[in-house]
């Protein structure tokens, strides 16, 4: 009898869902995976092994490198310093340099740009002064956000006219990572591109999703989304195009508005990403299976979506779970999260082979649960 292979060991930059997501998907696979993060409640634990380090322990740090056989990230805002000093000492996927990227929003659209990929007009603001400059070129309304550290609509003060530059800046003025001014954008609606890419540049993305906000935190997705034509060819041209320049491995997000029939850059996530959720029964391989498979050099799985797609995104705290759980493919997701407002603590995936039985069974769950608001703008998209 031949000895059982060693089973590899991926380690995990930070222990929040997206980590407990990925380490549910590497079991079948025969991978092992060691989390760690700064707090001790993290909920990855639930599900895998958590240790609790600073991500300036070195020292904690160092015999984790030496514990795995892969890195990778739950969340972007790990410290670029620590990702290239672990980088000294063992594959980190993605690498550095994407991370440091998708940290800075100036450098994410300027890399967007050089890739071909047009963005709303954007300028750099470090004073006040530079503010009103900043102004002057790109008017109002526009958003002036954080350059880095923002995320789920954080970090942001829309300026609805000239007058809202002082409050703006009282606002966010005193971040120590400099701001970005944006263009407004009246787009008419919002989709991400899911894209995964190997060592040997394998590359493969995912149907495109359309995706509503509520104050800026997702609150529902549906996929394929309906009606993209041409743009899901040029989604993928592009993610190719940034994914190569990045030299980039593992799954990724693009963030992306739809103006005029033209996809414009919003952001990039350098992970999994919550508009991909709909993967894990909505997709032959999900997006945390390629992305364990991606870092760990193993092949792809097929990207096809199997049906239609609708996640409810679950802000604060779970509902009941029944009208999902009685619903026919209907799927529920909790996190382990203690409740609070604006956190996510969940999901709920609905699929079928039929665009409208879909609008009719998120219809039903969204009645039940008395969110009606929150499912309609999907069902006026499956049925429009």
């Amino acid at each position: 009898m031949s000895a059982r292979v060693k089973q590899p060991v991926l380690g995990i930059l930070g222990g929040g869902q997206l980590a407990r997501m990925l380490a549910l998907a590497a079991a079948p696979l025969g991978v092992k995976v060691l989390v760690v993060d700064t707090a001790a409640d993290a909920c990855a634990g639930q599900v895998a092994p958590l240790r609790i380090a600073d991500w300036t322990d070195f020292a904690a740090l160092e015999k984790f490198a030496a514990d795995v056989d892969v890195v990778t990230f739950d969340f972007e805002n790990v410290p670029a310093d620590t990702a290239h000093w672990l980088a000294e000492r063992a594959a980190v996927f993605p690498n550095p340099r994407a991370l440091a990227v998708a940290q800075d929003r100036l450098a994410e659209k300027t890399l967007f740009r050089e890739c071909g990929l047009q963005t709303p007009a954007f300028e750099p603001v470090d004073t006040r002064e530079g503010l009103d400059r900043a102004l002057a070129t790109i008017g109002a309304p526009s958003i002036l956000k954080t350059r880095r550290l923002g995320y789920d609509g954080k970090g942001q003060f829309r300026i609805k006219q000239l007058s809202d530059a002082d409050a703006a800046w009282n606002a966010l003025g005193a971040n120590a990572h400099g701001l970005i001014l944006e263009a407004f954008v009246p787009f008419e609606r919002e989709l991400s591109v899911l894209a995964v890419r190997t060592r040997d540049g394998d590359f493969r993305i995912w149907p495109l999703t359309q995706n509503w906000h509520t104050e800026g935190v997702l609150s529902l997705s549906l996929a394929p989304a309906p009606d993209v034509g041409a743009l899901q060819s040029r989604a993928e041209a592009l993610a190719r195009t940034l994914a190569e320049r990045l030299d980039y491995v593992g799954v990724f997000a693009l963030e992306l508005f739809v103006k005029d029939g033209q996809l414009l850059g919003n952001e990039m996530a350098p992970r999994v990403h919550n508009s991909g959720h709909w993967t894990i029964e909505g997709a032959v391989t999900s997006q945390f299976e390629n992305h364990v498979r991606a870092v760990l050099g193993l092949p792809l799985g097929d990207t096809s979506a199997r049906g239609f797609s609708a996640m409810f995104n679950w802000i604060g705290e779970l509902p009941d779970a029944t009208p999902v759980l009685s619903t026919v493919d209907g799927h529920w997701h909790d996190y382990g999260k203690q409740s609070r407002p604006g956190r996510k603590v969940g999901h709920a995936t609905v699929c079928a082979q039929d665009a409208n039985v879909l609008a009719e069974r998120v219809g039903d769950i969204a009645r039940a649960l008395k969110r009606e608001e929150q499912a309609a703008p999907g069902i006026g998209a499956l049925s429009g």
